[in-house]
């Protein structure tokens, strides 16, 4: 750890290389982080290459109260939201635009998750309805979820990633459960998902 403190440390003064290296120690756990969150390659590598740009701008502003880890965590999930919130209003101007010319949307709608066909065809429909009841979460509740369930933070890691407290990780977790549970009732097995107390 004390390894990392010295790169942080360079690449705060300037050292182009320092941070190169902090992006290679962190570019995998990112993108995987941003795929989770967006369901998509392309959008998942757009996100990844915004973070490490905000990054390389704010790098001076990491005191180093968190882990670094956190801290990445944290810009990414923020980011992916944010770019979630506008390209939901873009959407909806979108769909008013066609509105208003009298088209139809299906296109519009067309534009969603799509499955992968070079999967086997249950776990692919198993990996699309997941997505689909992931979109069902807030943005808030889905970075929960994904931290725990994916990356298996535990919830005091996820309340500092998120700058919240871990009362409330663990009821915004208890939900989003509940709503997947909920989506994904059709499923006869359990999919095995429980707030714990780490």
């Amino acid at each position: 750890m004390r390894e990392e403190q010295v790169l942080v440390q360079r690449a705060r003064d300037g050292d182009r290389t320092a941070f190169r290296e902090l992006v290679e120690r962190y570019k995998k756990q990112i993108y995987y982080l941003a795929y989770d969150l967006t369901g998509n390659h392309h959008d998942a590598e757009d996100l990844s290459q915004e973070v490490f740009i905000k990054v390389f701008r704010s790098l001076k502003k990491f005191r180093g109260d968190a882990k670094l880890s956190s801290w990445l965590y944290r810009i990414t999930v923020n980011t992916c939201i944010s770019k979630q919130r506008k390209k939901s209003l873009a959407a909806m101007q979108l769909r008013e635009n066609f509105e208003q010319e009298g088209e139809t949307d299906k296109q519009f709608h067309s534009s969603g998750q799509n499955a992968n066909p070079e999967k086997g065809a249950e776990s692919g429909l198993m990996r699309k309805n997941i997505e689909t009841a992931l979109t069902n979460l807030s943005p808030r509740e889905k970075s929960i979820f994904v931290l725990r369930h994916y990356h298996d933070l535990p919830l005091k890691e996820i309340a500092a990633t998120l700058n919240i407290n871990i009362g409330t990780v663990k009821s915004m977790l208890f939900r989003a459960i509940k709503k997947m549970q909920h989506e994904l009732s059709f499923y006869k097995e359990d999919f095995g998902l429980e707030v714990t107390n780490e």
